[in-house]
C-alpha cells in the first residue's frame, strides 16, 4: 500500500529543491546549514535550511535560516482525515547577524524587515553578547559586538495551497538578507 506524502514532506521538499537550486545553479546563495529533526518525545518534525549570501562566506556570520515544524497534532489530524481541521504546518524565518550599536542597528533592522515584507510582521530580535574581553577590568567590560537573532514568525499556518507562494518567500528571504547586508558587520 502506497502512502501520500504528509504537508510537512511536501513543503520540505519544495523548499529544498528551490533553495539548492539557488545555490547550486544560479550561485545566489550559499547553503550553511541543514536540519532535519524527528522529536520522539512528542513526536514532533522541525526541518531548517540555513543560506548566506555567497560574497558572506569567510565574513562574519549573517544568514537566514528557514524552519519549518509539525506537531504530532498536524500529522495525526493529516493521517486521520479529521474533521473540521485543515492539515499545516508552521513557518518562521530567522535572521542571523552581528550588531555593535543595537539602539541604532535594531530599528533598523526592523525598518528593512517592515520595508522588505510589507505585511504587517513584527520582528523578535534577541541579542546575546559574550563575555570575554580581559583587556578591560570585569565592572568596565562592554560587548564589542552583539548576536542578534532575528525571528520572523508567521501568523497563519502554511499548507500545500500556499506551495505557489513559496518562490516568493524565498525572494524576500534573500532581499532581506541582501539590505541587511548592507547594514550589519
Amino acid at each position: 500500500m502506497l502512502f501520500d506524502p504528509v504537508v510537512f514532506e511536501n513543503l520540505k521538499v519544495a523548499l529544498e529543491n528551490q533553495l539548492y537550486d539557488l545555490d547550486n545553479l544560479d550561485s545566489r546563495i550559499l547553503i550553511t546549514d541543514r536540519k532535519d529533526i524527528i522529536d520522539m518525545a512528542v513526536m514532533s518534525r522541525k526541518w531548517s535550511l540555513g543560506f548566506t549570501l555567497p560574497h558572506r562566506k569567510q565574513a562574519c556570520p549573517l544568514k537566514a535560516e528557514m524552519i519549518l515544524s509539525s506537531s504530532i497534532r498536524d500529522l495525526s489530524d493529516e493521517i486521520l482525515e479529521r474533521k473540521g481541521t485543515t492539515p499545516a504546518c508552521s513557518l518562521l524565518l530567522r535572521f542571523t547577524c552581528f550588531v555593535e550599536q543595537p539602539l541604532i542597528e535594531c530599528p533598523i533592522i526592523e525598518r528593512i524587515i517592515d520595508e522588505t515584507w510589507d505585511r504587517g510582521l513584527i520582528p523578535e530580535q534577541r541579542l546575546t553578547a559574550t563575555f570575554g574581553d580581559h583587556t578591560l577590568p570585569v565592572d568596565e567590560w562592554v560587548p564589542r559586538y552583539y548576536e542578534n537573532i532575528i525571528d520572523l514568525p508567521f501568523n497563519r499556518r502554511i499548507n500545500e495551497e500556499q506551495m505557489e507562494d513559496l518562490e516568493s518567500l524565498i525572494e524576500h528571504t534573500i532581499r532581506t538578507l541582501e539590505a541587511l547586508d548592507q547594514v550589519v558587520l
